[in-house]
């Protein structure tokens, strides 16, 4: 006994100087502490907080390490010319569009692209979303996996000893106990609520206890659970839309867990993708037509430059024959350096308008030529129909799908919300099998219980259990208040709508209004033009014979130039108008053939899903199923847009078309393209 004392007494004092050796304060003098390696005192930090980089490696892409330097008015050497036709440029944009771009973010110091590329969109985002996992953000397979079948198995085995005071319990006076547990399930929860579960378990006990039966024994056994809810939570609705209330975490998962919810999420990620497809169009073609309109300045730009060339050296002759002053010579070759600058600038445009189009449509800055478009601008005058266009409008945007996406969500919620405003009441039942015996499967004793699995399989010894659960949150002030926030968000969905479709007639509106100015300005500034070139025409042989001021000429020169950058630009305004009433009409896409389509699935898929085609096809039709609950998508819109303005009756005729005159025909002028030498002048 005195040497157990000791022994302990030799261990604390053991303990309390380990414990003095590690404590900070007991540390020996730095100068008594030698280390191995060289002093290196480049390796000490002074602080915890530094600029670092990722260790990601980064490989970048062919349109950036393949690219030459950026075209400008500095070069000299000829450009080689790639004529590109709007819809070579939009098939261009989109195979090259895994991420898509914004035409109006460019240059910009918030541009999304590298502030938040987080919320760029992309062609992945519907993929993401179908295989998102978080709450708020479950995929359709995430919010199927709650219906998977769980297995559960466990087997915990360990051994006990402990002195008893007992004469009666062990011949040694030590209870020796060896024990294994095992514990399977498996268990699946069906689409309407309720839940199965079959379980066996196995106890295994060996003990050295007297006055037992057997020394050692197994008992377990075998049964079945069912579970349903029949009050809250109950039903295949309130579980197609929340999920399975026996998986619910009460205000964290809501009732947004469900498989529908899942669906509309996916539908509303594909919407989303849908509008910045669209934009990604539009701003495609209106860079197509800013380049063309960017060739045509330089080409009125070169062209006034060569005229105020021409002028000055015809009054520098009229000069020293006397017709002309040295201040109309003076304001001649002013007049020259200014549309020389001009021209600069107009060259400068079209490299600046041809990088915009080229990131749109993901080509590299510089591939060693210059793009130039191929169409010409349309110049026939088009009047639509306003109640075709605004019907076609509150039928195909995109942004009015997404609300109604989110307003059928949050009404699908709200069924599921009003579920759970009473209370929790669930039916359980159970059934099982026991079994008892010293052996697992095998050996026997005559007259006893001796096998585990064959006493299992007589079934002898059986229990079961009925009944109901019932929890009653009285006042239901929690649900209430679920009900309430869901019955004011549709209200808000509601009146969103409805802006939302008030907000697109103004667009529409304004679309039709500039439409109506573009194409009405452009046939002004036709005439414009006409006139101001005839003006040069008859003006340029008086200014030969000196019967004419120097400056007349030279100011209708300028105007010549102000009326063809003012035609063009009203020209290209009609097209962009026309690109733009498509967008606001949602018809862009279909306007430009361009439709969306899922990637491949595998095999199987195709297989499994014609044998389910197959099943319903050869199904006999009857009138007396209904649809419980009601679907809650269709293949097409739903309802119909009825005006109350008496021109929109059927019948009702607009006016016809017109088209405008080429000016280049009225006054036989050359041809609008524009040599690959021009650009270098």
């Amino acid at each position: 006994m005195l040497g157990s004392l000791k022994k302990r007494r030799l261990r604390k004092a053991a303990l309390a100087a380990l414990l003095a050796w590690m404590m900070p304060g007991c540390v020996r003098d730095r100068a008594d502490v030698f280390y191995l390696g060289k002093e290196q005192r480049n390796t000490y930090k002074a602080h915890a907080t530094e600029l670092s980089y990722p260790n990601v490696a980064d490989t970048p892409p062919p349109q950036v390490t393949g690219t030459a330097p950026p075209h400008t008015i500095l070069e000299t050497d000829e450009i080689p010319i790639r004529d590109i036709s709007l819809a070579e440029t939009i098939q261009i944009g989109l195979a090259n569009s895994q991420v898509l771009r914004t035409a109006g973010a460019f240059l910009t110091p918030t541009n999304p692209l590298l502030a938040v590329p987080n919320v760029i969109p992309s062609t992945l985002d519907p993929a993401i979303q179908e295989t998102g996992v978080l709450f708020g953000n479950r995929g359709v397979e995430a919010a199927l996996s709650a219906f998977d079948a769980q297995v559960n198995a466990s087997v915990i085995t360990g051994k006990n000893e402990v002195y008893q005071n007992s004469p009666f319990v062990t011949n040694s006076g030590v209870l020796n106990s060896d024990a294994t547990a095992f514990n399977a399930s498996l268990s699946k929860i069906f689409a309407n609520g309720g839940s199965i579960s079959v379980n066996h378990n196995v106890n295994y006990l060996g003990s050295n206890q007297l006055n037992q039966l057997y020394p050692s024994t197994y008992a377990g056994n075998v049964g079945i659970e069912y579970q349903l809810p029949l009050l809250a939570g109950s039903g295949t609705e309130f579980t197609r839309i929340a999920g399975p209330i026996g998986q619910s975490f009460g205000g964290l998962t809501g009732v947004s867990q469900g498989v529908i919810i899942a669906r509309i999420n996916n539908d509303i990620s594909i919407a989303d993708f849908d509008f910045a497809l669209r934009v990604l169009v539009r701003d495609i073609e209106d860079a197509y037509w800013n380049l063309y309109q960017a060739y045509r300045n330089y080409h009125t730009a070169v062209t006034a430059k060569d005229s105020s060339l021409l002028t000055w050296r015809i009054a520098d002759l009229q000069l020293q024959g006397g017709v002309r002053t040295r201040a109309e010579v003076a304001q001649a070759r002013d007049q020259y350096f200014g549309t020389e600058a001009a021209s600069l600038n107009a060259r400068s445009n079209i490299f600046s308008a041809e990088i915009r189009l080229r990131r749109l449509i993901g080509l590299a800055a510089n591939d060693g030529t210059t793009l130039r478009p191929l169409d010409e601008p349309v110049s026939a005058q088009l009047i639509p129909d306003w109640y075709a266009c605004l019907t076609e409008a509150l039928t195909e945007r995109v942004e009015l799908r997404r609300q109604k996406w989110n307003l059928k969500s949050l009404e699908l919620q709200l069924v599921a919300a009003k579920s759970l405003v009473q209370p929790r009441l669930d039916f359980i039942s159970g059934y099982q099998i026991n079994g008892f015996g010293d052996n697992l499967a095998g050996g026997s004793v005559q007259g006893a219980p001796n096998n585990f699995y064959g006493s299992i399989g007589e079934a002898d010894q059986t229990g079961w259990n009925l009944g109901v659960q019932f929890n009653w949150n009285i006042g239901f002030r929690s649900a209430l208040a679920q009900v309430r926030n869901y019955e004011l968000r549709i209200s808000k969905a509601q009146l969103v709508l409805q802006e939302q479709e008030k907000e697109i007639s103004a667009e529409l509106a304004v679309s039709f209004q500039e439409l109506a100015r573009a194409y009405n300005t452009a046939e002004t500034n036709m005439n414009r033009l006409i006139a101001a070139r005839e003006n040069v025409k008859y003006l340029e042989p008086n200014i030969r014979e000196g019967t004419v001021l120097l400056d007349e000429l030279l100011r209708a020169q300028l105007r010549q130039a102000e009326a063809e950058v003012a035609y063009y630009t009203s020209l290209v305004d009609y097209n962009k108008a026309l690109n733009d009433l498509q967008y606001r009409k949602g018809t862009i896409l279909r306007h430009n053939a361009i439709f969306m389509a899922e990637g491949p699935w595998c095999p199987e898929a195709y297989l499994d899903a014609q044998r389910i085609a197959d099943e319903r096809n050869h199904a006999r039709e009857t009138d007396k199923l209904e649809a419980i609950p009601e679907p809650f998508s269709t293949q097409a819109p739903v309802g119909g847009v009825f005006f109350t303005n008496p021109e929109a009756a059927p019948g009702f005729a607009p006016t016809p078309a017109a088209e405008l005159a080429d000016p280049q025909a009225a006054m036989d002028l050359p041809p609008r393209k524009v040599d690959g030498d021009d650009i270098q002048n």
